[in-house]
């Protein structure tokens, strides 16, 4: 391979990466279709059944007391709950989530910084989430009053699960009851949320859950999406609104709904998929707004109905997600490169449970990539050592037949023959290799594993950008903070290296472009995670000493 295919392939990379940054295709928009109606109708209880003070006695096989009508709190109570994973503040007006701190997870290296916060809301912007039921009349409103029965809920390890129940009357005279399971040793959430209808007229309503959030100023990371998404008749669809008032709806066989940032993730998992709908639209206030609306629900008099859901709040890791279930691990997707990406994601996190160190794990999977492409590889490189024996000849094939390029083409293939050697030997290994490159860059690039994870010395963090020192002017090209590239540096120097070790194309121009090609790639990498570069620098570094090896053989 010469290097105006190397050429060929490098441009093409930049061009693949730069299209896969600013484009990305249209979300689906499956067809609209009724919703049905819902079945989990159940008539009231008999008088004095106290049973509903756990999250089972509200299933929908269960019936609820409504008889007594709870008394209404007339000011805004707020309850703690602190696990193992998080704590977070609930508001009896809703009910909604105030606050949501992960305690693994804080926002800058620094262990002493603060707690991650999922409810990103300011003030006036509404709340983060709630699970109403929409109904005829008056309606279920958001400021509806409920009375709580704790004042707060700690939970150590080894625990036993336990809930908090919010009891509260709509203006159109529903008995709501929210209860919600909390675990010592998982982000999980389990809610139910039961409505009776004690009154003597029907009521058509509907349970809408609705999530708002406001979105981060920077998306980070090059590859992670930032928006809503939903797991509707077994695929995954993202739902991206932009622009203050857009608005995009998906409709379907619902499994979750939910919205991710750079590395975290707020969702909604109904208890059995549901057909319905969700919507989702950008708010003059600049905060996204999603609601999620199943079937509608007819309340006949003295009857109830029950929506159970599972709630998942904490980071978008695939390992925390394969053990949710409800196929919340698909939230992560690579892309295209899906089917290779998570099976290198999962060798990652297992060179990680012996090691402790990401950096290390990354130089052990690039080390394990080379080995399988070895062979692959090494007749790539052998192809070209052949090809840069025929260097000269084809020199003067192109001189002498410089005005006949039928001649030229005639001449160079009888040359190929005669020596045996074949010009695309050392493209097509490297075609093979192409989707696993990808894939890894995918992986390294968004995944929250790298997120503050430390490798050596100033690279404290294998989602950030490497920087020795850092200063207070700006560089150009380069995004705060400022400072030394060593890594990208190294990358390019490697990069340099291996372009020298390459034949010489006959043709200036092809040469002085190659020659840029190690700069191109430098100012390409200067922003990118440090993982992502590690990766590259050490690939490079191999590719040198197997081209080195395979020159340095005889023949």
């Amino acid at each position: 391979m010469d290097k105006k295919t190397i050429l060929a392939f490098a441009l093409s990379f930049v061009v693949l990466v730069g299209w896969s940054l600013f484009f990305s295709p249209e979300p689906k928009q499956p067809p609209a279709e009724k919703a049905p109606i819902a079945e989990n109708i159940q008539p009231l209880a008999p008088t004095g059944d106290k049973s509903q003070t756990n999250i089972a006695a509200v299933s929908p096989t269960r019936a609820v007391t409504t008889t007594e009508k709870p008394v209404i709190q007339r000011e805004e109570k707020r309850i703690e709950v602190d696990t193992p994973f998080y704590k977070a503040i609930f508001s009896n007006v809703g009910p909604t989530i105030k606050s949501f701190k992960l305690k693994k997870y804080h926002q800058t290296t620094d262990p002493n910084s603060p707690f991650v916060e999922l409810v990103t809301l300011e003030q006036g912007m509404g709340d983060y989430l709630t699970v109403q039921f929409d109904g005829s009349a008056t309606g279920g409103k958001s400021d509806v009053v409920f009375t709580v029965d704790k004042e707060s809920l700690k939970l150590n390890e080894g625990s036993e699960p336990a809930t908090v129940v919010f009891r509260g009357t709509q203006q159109n005279g529903l008995a709501v009851t929210q209860t919600y399971r909390f675990y010592p040793d998982r982000y999980g959430i389990d809610l139910a949320v039961t409505v009776a209808n004690p009154t003597e007229t029907p009521v058509n309503g509907v349970f809408r859950t609705t999530l708002r959030t406001v979105p981060p100023k920077d998306k980070g990371s090059y590859y992670a999406y930032v928006g809503f998404a939903l797991f509707s008749n077994n695929e995954l669809e993202e739902i991206e609104v932009e622009d203050p008032g857009e608005e995009e709806s998906a409709r379907g066989n619902i499994g979750w709904v939910a919205y991710e940032d750079n590395y975290f993730i707020s969702a909604i998992v109904p208890e059995i998929p549901a057909k319905g709908s969700f919507t989702g639209k950008r708010l003059s206030s600049g905060a996204l707004e999603g609601v999620f609306l199943p079937a509608p629900v007819t309340l006949q008099p003295s009857t109830q109905a029950t929506n159970q859901y599972q709630l998942y709040l904490g980071p978008r890791e695939l390992g925390i997600l394969k053990n949710f279930g409800k196929n919340l691990d698909r939230a992560i997707n690579f892309g295209w490169t899906d089917i290779i990406a998570k099976p290198l994601l999962y060798t990652l996190r297992f060179f990680d449970q012996y090691i402790h160190n990401y950096g290390v794990s990354i130089i052990l999977l690039t080390i394990l990539v080379k080995i399988l492409f070895w062979p692959l590889t090494h007749k790539s490189y052998k192809s070209m050592k052949e090809m840069q024996k025929l260097q000269p000849r084809m020199t003067k094939l192109r001189e002498k037949h410089k005005g006949d390029k039928q001649k030229l083409n005639q001449e160079m293939m009888a040359l190929y023959k005669t020596y045996k050697v074949n010009p695309m030997g050392g493209c097509l290994p490297m075609v093979v290799q192409i989707p696993v490159f990808f894939a890894l860059f995918r992986v390294l690039g968004a995944c929250i594993e790298l997120r503050h994870a430390p490798f050596v010395f100033w690279i404290n963090d294998l989602s950030a950008p490497d920087r020795l020192f850092h200063f207070s002017f700006e560089i150009p090209f380069m995004t705060p903070p400022y400072g030394i590239p060593v890594l990208t540096l190294l990358m390019g120097g490697s990069m340099f290296i291996q372009q020298k070790m390459t034949p010489t194309p006959g043709d200036p121009t092809q040469a002085k472009i190659m020659m840029f090609l190690p700069v191109i790639f430098t100012f390409m990498f200067i922003n990118f995670p440090s993982g992502l570069v590690l990766y590259w620098l050490v690939n490079n570094l191999l590719s040198i000493g197997q081209q080195y090896r395979i020159y340095k053989m005889k023949g």
